[in-house]
């Protein structure tokens, strides 16, 4: 259950409630918001007079759920709006690591040749085998805050685990938690304590309930700025990396009042797919769409065969724009 406190109780009333109720809870606009296990369907006598406003759940998606709030929320990436009723699809370009200087600035240049506003670069990179590049770490976020400064771009990164949070926080505009890291309750519960968008991937065994839910142990926490993003599940195909669950994102759309972001490139796992995935992405009336673009893909440190060379990123984004317009959608 989701209940709205009468505004300016003290603090030591809404513990107290809280704690009979046993529910977590913030503070929004002068009022506490509390949530407790969906169990709860009733409100207890002794507490009505406190109460403003209540909505019983039938299970523990609830403040990502439109049953409490129907509007899509909208999360703002430095001044870009993604959500709500704005009709812009924001595409976050860039490579699967950030890899140098050099790679970044000229993954950023084509951004801005693009007219496009958030970049993508992982710097600490949590990989299946040990053997593999790991990421730049600290070096990397640094490349990135200056790709800020310099471009003026909005930029998103991924924590690999809750010891690297607050470098993350310090210099990007969107944490990213990986799919690997979904579960990871130290990373969620982190990210909760900071107001910067968060922007969480499906786990490729998860179910859409567990990928909703990851979601509010973030908002339950105070921090609002939640984003999803759809990036392919494990199934019995082995010809492409994963299957890319539009069905899911059908789900993710009637049940779950949060903006959504599908990443084809990791779908797909090849170059070859990404331009038609893309376009069906859109089609499905997503908020943002994430691709990955390396100046040599041949010679990327990381997801190689999935990257895009500069050509057919670019080619692929005045495909973008001409359907979005047909769709009365705006790339940015």
């Amino acid at each position: 259950m989701i209940i709205h406190l009468n505004k300016n109780l003290s603090n030591q009333r809404v513990e107290e409630i809280a704690q009979q109720v046993k529910a977590l809870f913030y503070t929004k606009d002068d009022f506490a918001i509390l949530i407790t296990p969906s169990a709860l369907q009733q409100i207890p006598a002794e507490i009505e007079k406190d109460v403003q406003a209540f909505w019983p759940m039938k299970n523990d998606l609830q403040l990502a759920s439109k049953s409490y709030r129907s509007e899509k929320r909208e999360v703002n990436i430095g001044g870009v709006k993604i959500g709500g009723a704005t009709n812009q699809v924001v595409l976050i370009g860039g490579p699967c690591s950030v890899e140098s200087f050099e790679q970044i600035d000229s993954a950023s240049e084509l951004m801005l040749e693009l007219g496009l506003s958030t970049l993508r670069g992982g710097c600490y990179k949590p990989r299946t085998s040990p053997y593999s590049f790991q990421g730049l770490g600290l070096e990397g976020l640094k490349l990135l805050d200056q790709m800020r400064t310099k471009h003026g771009l909005n930029v998103i990164t991924e924590v690999r685990d809750a010891t690297q949070i607050d470098e993350v926080i310090e210099y990007s505009d969107v944490i990213q938690v990986g799919a690997k890291a979904m579960y990871d309750q130290g990373i969620l519960r982190a990210c909760a304590k900071t107001q910067k968008p968060v922007l969480i991937k499906r786990g490729f065994g998860s179910t859409l309930q567990e990928f909703a839910q990851a979601a509010e142990f973030v908002l339950s926490g105070g921090n609002e700025n939640v984003i999803l993003c759809e990036r392919g599940i494990r199934t019995f195909e082995t010809g492409t990396r994963f299957t890319l669950d539009l069905c899911g994102v059908a789900w993710l759309k009637e049940y779950t009042n949060l903006p959504i972001v599908l990443d084809p490139s990791h779908a797909m796992g090849y170059a070859y797919g990404i331009a038609d995935l893309s376009k069906a992405c859109l089609a499905m009336g997503v908020d943002g769409l994430l691709i990955e673009v390396h100046p040599n893909p041949k010679e990327a440190k990381s997801d190689a065969s999935q990257q895009l060379n500069y050509d057919e990123f670019r080619k692929l984004v005045g495909e973008l724009k001409g359907l979005a317009g047909a769709l009365n959608y705006q790339i940015v």
